[in-house]
């Protein structure tokens, strides 16, 4: 009886150790996926999306399908992961290490939202250089010192400057001339000289009016003649190119040494006549419109030396004070 069912016995006794051997053992395997967005929970497809792991594992690249969604499949557990996203026109974006194991073999990343790329005024274009400049030209006319007072002659980006055609100098001294704040500080300082009583024109109103139209004539002359005629003539650039760098004595001479040392339209530093003659020239024109008390040699070469002197204080505050606080320059670094 035993012998006829000794098989089945057998059989039934060894069940257990059959079902436990045939189980599949889990599987090793995993995936990692994901949807990017940006930060306005836009969707991106097309992105680049990069697995990343350390050797001998090797980085698979995958795009965005048209739903922004990724999938990387049959990847090995146990292995730290990185998924990198990139797109132009957006700050690359990288996830925190990620780690499949047995329990967690399925990993859906979160919280990619990509923001887009740091603007900059400076753009590299493939232009005629009298377009770079015209362009160049256009950014430093948005320059305001405080955000309202012109500060048009300065170039921030001095490696990349080139120089400007005479139209372009012309428009800028045009520019800067019929700037309303440019006026409204010739009104003040017309003011300052009605109080100083000089030059000894008569006081009251028509006073007044007297030394409004001489600073309007000296003013216009020195920018036309030194800023215009002569930069055009002498193939010189009129604008102060920020150094910014180095230290704070190299700074220091470069400032105080841009009235006497320009860039020439050939890229070359060379002495400055232009503004040196446009300085002379403003002076000499003084002699046409001041009283006669105020004219003379002795009074032509004060005035001149009070010209330079200026030139060089205002450099010197526009190389250590004023980027910080024009607006857009901070943006351009």
């Amino acid at each position: 009886m035993l012998r006829k069912y000794l098989p089945l016995f057998c059989f039934m006794m060894a069940l257990p150790a059959l079902a436990q051997g045939t189980d599949a053992p889990a599987p090793q395997i995993g995936n990692i996926s994901g949807t990017v967005q940006d930060v306005n929970d836009d969707l991106v497809p097309g992105a680049t999306v990069t697995l990343e792991c350390s050797s001998p594992c090797e980085n698979q690249t995958a795009k965005a399908n048209d739903d922004a969604a990724f999938d990387f499949r049959d990847l090995k557990l146990g292995v730290p992961y990185q998924i990198r996203v990139s797109v132009n026109g957006f700050e690359d974006w990288t996830s925190s290490a990620i780690v499949l194991t047995p329990n967690d073999r399925v990993f859906y990343v979160t919280g990619i939202k990509l923001k887009v790329g740091d603007p900059t005024t400076s753009v590299t274009v493939y232009a005629s250089t009298p377009e770079i400049a015209t362009e160049q030209v256009h950014i430093e006319e948005q320059q305001r010192v405080l955000g309202f007072i012109p500060n048009f002659y300065v170039v921030y980006d001095s490696q990349n400057a080139v120089p400007l055609t005479a139209k372009l100098k012309f428009q800028l001294a045009m520019r800067v001339s019929v700037d309303p704040v440019t006026w409204a500080g010739v009104g003040f300082m017309a003011g300052v000289r009605q109080m100083a009583h000089t030059p000894d024109y008569q006081l009251g109103a028509a006073g007044y009016g007297q030394r409004f139209g001489a600073e309007v004539a000296a003013g216009f002359s020195d920018i036309l003649i030194g800023g215009a005629i002569l930069p055009s003539v002498l193939h010189q650039d009129p604008r102060y190119f920020y150094q910014g760098t180095g230290t704070n004595s190299s700074r220091l001479r470069h400032a105080l040494e841009s009235p006497f040392i320009c860039k020439g339209d050939n890229g070359r530093w060379q002495p400055n006549y232009s503004s040196l003659g446009g300085d002379l020239a403003a002076t000499a024109l003084m002699e046409t419109y001041y009283p006669q008390s105020n004219r003379g040699a002795g009074l032509f070469f004060g005035q001149f030396a009070i010209n330079t002197g200026e030139r060089e204080l205002a450099a010197v505050v526009q190389e250590f004070v004023l980027r910080k606080l024009t607006p857009h320059a901070q943006k351009a670094k």
